[in-house]
């Protein structure tokens, strides 16, 4: 069914719309909060925030622009909010985490956890103005002009910062990994790291 009339049924109070609109998008969005938020609990709970916004903001979408924009936008805005409140709580160290299960490559091999673990550091180093267009331009595949409209910025901007964001990752991994062993920004969005 067209989202743009499973919208316009959410407005009118239709559960069973909102619930094929959450079916579409809870994973990606949960994906993607995680990508951000690096917790996935947390992130299960800001997609479940930002399902309860759809629905009851649903009469302030305007279809000027995709629905997953608007919804990713929802989701970016609960993901910055969390980011600054957890800034300003206190500090756990990474060593009090329980360890990651092992990660592996698209042909099973085990994933360096070290250099995972590095990765998922410098990513969270970033502030969220760098770390939402890498996530959605390298992993969730979003084009610029997509972006753009998500985080309601023009694409200028967001070509500038998704650049900038990849070298600042690319700095943190270098000085993570020793001196001598660089990333290219292609080996870092590509996922061959």
């Amino acid at each position: 069914m067209d989202e743009q009339r499973l919208i316009g049924m959410i407005r009118e109070g239709d559960e069973a719309a909102f619930a094929q609109i959450v079916r579409i998008y809870k994973d990606k969005i949960v994906n993607y909060l995680c990508q951000l938020t690096g917790d996935y609990q947390t992130a299960v709970e800001l997609s479940q925030e930002t399902f309860l916004r759809v629905y009851f903001k649903a009469g302030k979408y305007r279809p000027i622009a995709p629905l997953s924009s608007w919804i990713y936008a929802i989701a970016s805005n609960l993901a910055k909010t969390d980011h600054k409140r957890r800034r300003r709580a206190s500090v756990v160290s990474l060593d009090d985490l329980p360890p990651a299960m092992e990660a592996r490559t698209p042909s099973g091999e085990a994933l360096d956890s070290g250099l995972l673990g590095n990765l998922r550091r410098a990513l969270d180093s970033l502030s969220p103005r760098y770390r939402i267009p890498i996530v959605l331009k390298d992993m969730e595949g979003y084009s610029q002009e997509e972006i753009s409209a998500i985080i309601k910025r023009p694409v200028g901007t967001v070509k500038a910062r998704i650049s900038r964001g990849r070298n600042l990752l690319k700095k943190q991994l270098e000085r993570a990994a020793g001196k001598g062993f660089v990333f290219s920004n292609r080996e870092i969005c590509d996922g061959r790291f």
